[in-house]
């Protein structure tokens, strides 16, 4: 009596590999889509929202974000990231200022959120952007030094500050690009000081923010 044919002895070998690099082969990625509509975004070049129910960020396609980046938009679930980007050259922060923020790394970042209604500081590490539980009177006692503070879109908007070569970098940036940097050093960070490429793709970050940077302006004032 002869075995029944299953489906291995009907095909043959040729059908067999061609049937097994369908899943074998990388499939293509998955296009990324607007977090509201649903419509396909460009890979890198889309707007952010903040999300300040859920403390997240979402992407969004140019229309959506139009929407909540209208006066008086402000103040529901979803803000409109905006993309400006402030250098305060005359800030009076030192390395004894900084001292005072007891943060482990060269680079903090403060926002405000609404929700708590205060400021919030946090830092790249190989976690992800870990929270300082500095006393907040402290921070503010510290960042009096800078006019750019005041000047912060809550949720939105981060003081971006950097410790290098003796001197302190002071910015306002948009909350994406923190997020951004966090993500980068958390990829490529290795060993105690994070190592040269995550040394490198932070001076690279800098780099940029610092050309497209400029100073205050009046219709800046909140």
């Amino acid at each position: 009596m002869t075995a029944p044919q299953t489906a291995h002895t009907r095909l043959g070998p040729s059908a067999a590999h061609r049937g097994l690099r369908r899943f074998r082969a990388p499939k293509p990625p998955t296009p990324e889509r607007c977090e509201l509509c649903g419509v396909v975004l460009a890979e890198h070049n889309h707007r952010h929202l903040v999300d300040t129910r859920n403390r997240a960020l979402a992407c969004a396609c140019t229309p959506c974000a139009l929407l909540f980046d209208r006066p008086g938009a402000g103040t529901g679930q979803f803000r409109t990231v905006p993309d400006r980007y402030l250098v305060d050259a005359g800030h009076t922060l030192d390395e004894a200022a900084w001292d005072l923020l007891q943060i482990p790394v060269g680079v903090a970042f403060f926002l405000r959120n609404s929700a708590l209604d205060r400021l919030v500081a946090l830092y790249p590490s190989p976690a992800g952007a870990t929270e300082s539980e500095l006393d907040p009177a402290t921070w503010q006692t510290v960042l009096d030094g800078s006019r750019l503070p005041a000047l912060l879109r809550p949720d939105v908007e981060a003081l971006l500050l950097r410790r290098a070569e003796g001197r302190i970098d002071c910015y306002l940036v948009p909350v994406d690009a923190c997020y951004e940097l966090v993500g980068r050093m958390r990829l490529l960070w290795h060993g105690f000081d994070g190592g040269a490429e995550a040394r490198a793709a932070l001076n690279d970050f800098f780099t940029t923010v610092a050309r497209r940077a400029r100073a205050p302006k009046e219709d800046d004032l909140p």
